[in-house]
């Protein structure tokens, strides 16, 4: 699987960071940052739900 954030959608509301800290982070400049753009199979739940719990929408997932 490939994570891809439309980061003209992304609020940076961190709600995807609380349902997979392993693969998204919010750091102080208020940015997302997707750590591992291509995490392993075992992480695909906690990913689908980062993408439910976006309020933009502004993740998929690819694969």
């Amino acid at each position: 699987m490939r994570i891809v954030v439309e980061y003209n959608l992304c609020e940076s509301n961190a709600l995807c960071v609380g349902a997979a800290p392993e693969v998204f982070e919010v750091r102080d400049d208020d940015f997302l940052y997707v750590l591992d753009e291509e995490p392993p199979e075992e992480l695909r739940l906690a990913v689908e739900q980062a993408v439910r719990v976006c309020p933009k929408q502004a993740i998929t997932i690819v694969g």
